[in-house]
């Protein structure tokens, strides 16, 4: 190749401006890590890891049989509690909450201590398969609870 034939620094950054080429690191801020705590036997918990991946979501977890002492430290109601829980950006995520909610929850910053879809319902992320059920994500505070998303499946209706 030609010292002619590479582009120049005015070249890229014109193509740039156009948005014709893109850096190869993403404009926007990359998602926080998602640490998530369960039990070493739950393959559909396995599978909601998948869900944040293929999201974008950086994830750690954590194999412990002894979730119920990490949701207390996390203030999650027992009412709500699922088969995982998990951690981002000073939240708490119980069960199956798809991405799209914890992506508006670190946009939006509530006051809360977290979110949670109670039980497992079918098609949610990790539960896929069958007939997917309508479900509401839980908005958890300290003062209370409140509906904050609703899905069919891993996609939002309301």
């Amino acid at each position: 190749m030609l010292k002619t034939d590479l582009p120049t620094r005015r070249s890229i950054l014109a193509l740039l401006a156009a948005g014709l080429v893109l850096p190869s690191r993403s404009l926007r801020a990359e998602a926080p890590t998602v640490h998530v705590h369960k039990d070493p036997d739950c393959g559909c918990c396995g599978g909601w890891v998948d869900h944040l991946r293929s999201a974008g979501f950086a994830v750690t977890v954590d194999e412990t049989s002894d979730l119920s002492t990490i949701r207390m430290r996390l203030r999650v109601p027992p009412t709500l509690w699922s088969c995982h829980t998990a951690e981002v950006s000073g939240y708490a995520i119980e069960g199956h909450v798809p991405a799209d909610a914890i992506r508006r929850l670190l946009e939006t910053r509530p006051t809360a201590l977290g979110l949670a879809v109670p039980g497992m319902p079918a098609g949610s992320p990790g539960m896929e398969g069958g007939n997917p059920v309508a479900y509401d994500v839980i908005l958890f505070a300290a003062s209370g609870q409140s509906p904050f998303m609703r899905f069919v499946g891993t996609k939002s209706v309301g």
